[in-house]
């Protein structure tokens, strides 16, 4: 059913489900907590699950002003300590994962476990950076189902989708080095035809310091609903165990010997 929650100027709307620790579900940009729906289930059969919609998104409704990383961050970190009240699990996919990132590195000690899915750190790593921002396109394929929950109306998907076009010009722009910032253990996680390259993926890798990556093959930025029993049993597994000591270890070899 979801419920609604006031967090500052937003009127953040959330749904929960499942039971034991907190997880939660980070959704992608333009979209809805509905785009986890093959992963919703498999993960509530181990945690609680939390599906917040931010700001202009879903049954959440706009603000006047932009909308940015940073605003979706402070969004998020309310939502962690009014709602959820103590460290959670934090899955983002795309916005969502770049979101969760940020707010693992302004508020680590809200975060247990980052997976990061199809969520790059910088503009560089586009695998597509010519590719036109149609709003006119946009709102064809994501306007209808925007309108199916969204108390701004139809009519206001534009209004959204530019503000996160005038987003995606200029963001994100970390730094390889500020991903040190982040402490918590993180899966990074990819399609192998995703909209970042995939050099930019294993610089990611490269620039966690606590992280493991997975590449989904056959799939697209929609990996999560492409594939989803592959990607909920490899975010199941990371969130439920703990790390193996590996035989012939590399890139972990001082982490294992210490």
């Amino acid at each position: 059913m979801g419920t609604y929650v006031q967090l500052g100027a937003v009127k953040t709307w959330y749904d929960e489900t499942g039971a034991g620790e907190p997880l939660v579900l980070m959704h992608g940009g333009l979209v809805d907590a509905r785009f986890f729906a093959p992963n919703t289930g498999a993960l509530a059969e181990h945690f609680r699950v939390y599906t917040p919609e931010r700001r202009g998104h879903g049954h959440t409704p706009d603000v006047p002003g932009p909308i940015t990383y940073e605003l979706m961050a402070e969004d998020t970190i309310a939502f962690l300590e009014t709602v959820v009240g103590e460290p959670v699990d934090l899955v983002g996919h795309s916005d969502g994962a770049f979101t969760a990132m940020l707010v693992a590195m302004r508020r680590p000690e809200l975060v247990k476990r980052l997976v990061l899915i199809s969520g790059g750190f910088n503009k560089s790593g586009e695998a597509a950076p010519d590719m036109e921002w149609n709003v006119d396109e946009i709102a064809q394929f994501l306007g209808p189902a925007y309108g199916e929950v969204s108390p701004d109306g139809e009519e206001h998907f534009k209004v959204v989708a530019t503000k996160i076009g005038e987003m995606a010009e200029k963001e994100p722009d970390l730094a390889a080095g500020e991903l040190a910032a982040v402490t918590a253990r993180t899966l990074v996680m990819f399609a192998d035809d995703d909209l970042v390259t995939l050099a930019h993926m294993t610089e990611m890798f490269q620039a966690l310091p606590d992280a493991e990556l997975a590449i989904v093959p056959g799939t697209s930025h929609f990996l999560t609903q492409e594939k989803p029993e592959l990607v909920n049993r490899l975010v199941v597994d990371f969130l439920t165990r703990e790390p193996v000591a590996t035989v012939a270890p590399i890139r972990r070899a001082p982490a294992q010997e210490g």
